[in-house]
């Protein structure tokens, strides 16, 4: 199954200096959802059981409720199921969906893509669910964006998630995507996967991509730095006691030993661009700022980004709040900016 045709990339969007920045005061709309989702969602999702039988109806009622999540008229999505035909590999088949531009331009084989893992602490929802958040990618970068399923938990403890979105990558890859035209993806446990992708890649010397990017990245299912920063943030909707919950079904019976699951113990040197962004309510702040941290110390070209206010995976709102669309403007910049930049020279990075 090939790559989608899709629009020439328009290229980086243009700097404006009247642009919303991260460090603005929040707007009066994101104040007022952030009000009613504090009050309203948040301590329902308090008293959310961590067991197997209550995740499943919630994944039913996402998936449900993820009927009315439209690509916007802009972009197009595509179903891929992939039997394997090609290859007569004996592996599982890839099943997701591309998302790809409508807009007007010389139709070109993509030099490069976008791997999209969707959050959802690895219990629930789907590439469907996400779509506001890859149209939007797709419409501003001009490449396709590759949404997969990955199985999930409780079913499918880690580490499947990590070897399916290993397999997606290297699908890629067989089909002539350059690494160096690749960027890694995601939001809250998808950020957790898309780091942890690319920390597996580095270690089994798969060709390096061309960069990362991570909104509202959950770093640490322990959940030790989300516990401590409880006292003190007022997230809307996230709990890092349910969070905790939910990562011991994440987990399963091997537990957190998985040195995989630990972001913040990888070796990084070598490691691509990454751009995180965060929202500065977020009860996973701080997980995120280690991250940067550690990064930064590992001599990795790393952007933190926190969005004042602002709550977890924001970005997904980015047709109804102005801080959701100009933080997914800036993850443009930076997904043109490192694909723009090619392969890195081996002396570069011996």
């Amino acid at each position: 199954m090939p790559i989608p045709l899709t629009a020439a990339a328009p290229g980086s969007p243009p700097d404006d200096p009247e642009r919303w920045t991260h460090d603005h005061r929040p707007s009066m709309r994101s104040r007022a959802l952030s009000r009613v989702l504090y009050l309203g969602l948040r301590p329902l999702l308090q008293h959310v059981p961590g067991h197997a039988a209550s995740l499943r109806a919630a994944r039913s009622t996402v998936d449900a409720a993820s009927l009315l999540m439209r690509a916007g008229q802009r972009a197009r999505v595509l179903p891929l199921v992939d039997p394997r035909v090609e290859t007569g590999e004996d592996a599982p088949p890839l099943v997701g969906e591309w998302v790809v531009s409508r807009d007007a331009g010389a139709e070109r084989e993509a030099g490069g893509a976008i791997l999209y893992l969707h959050g959802g602490g690895y219990v629930v929802c789907s590439p469907r669910t996400h779509r506001p958040i890859t149209s939007r990618l797709a419409v501003e970068t001009g490449l396709p964006v590759l949404a997969p399923h990955y199985r999930m938990a409780p079913e499918h403890p880690f580490p499947a998630p990590l070897e399916d979105a290993a397999a997606a990558y290297r699908w890629l890859l067989d089909r002539g995507v350059p690494a160096s035209g690749i960027v890694l993806a995601g939001d809250s446990a998808g950020g957790h996967l898309a780091a942890s992708l690319t920390a597996e890649i580095l270690r089994t010397g798969l060709p390096r991509p061309a960069g990362a990017l991570l909104f509202s990245p959950w770093v640490d299912l322990t959940c030790e730095l989300s516990t401590r920063e409880q006292e003190v943030a007022r997230d809307p909707y996230i709990s890092a006691s349910t969070a905790r919950r939910v990562a011991r079904l994440v987990v399963g019976p091997a537990g957190f030993d998985d040195p995989r699951l630990a972001l913040l113990g990888c070796p990084w040197r070598d490691a691509p661009p990454f751009l995180v962004q965060v929202g500065g309510a977020e009860v996973l702040r701080p997980e995120a700022e280690a991250l940067a941290d550690v990064l930064t110390g590992a001599g990795v070209d790393c952007e933190l980004q926190v969005w004042t206010g602002q709550m977890h995976v924001f970005q997904i709102l980015n047709r109804m709040l102005p801080e959701a669309s100009a933080a997914m403007s800036e993850a443009a910049r930076f997904v043109a900016r490192v694909t723009a930049a090619g392969p890195v020279p081996a002396a570069a990075v011996a």
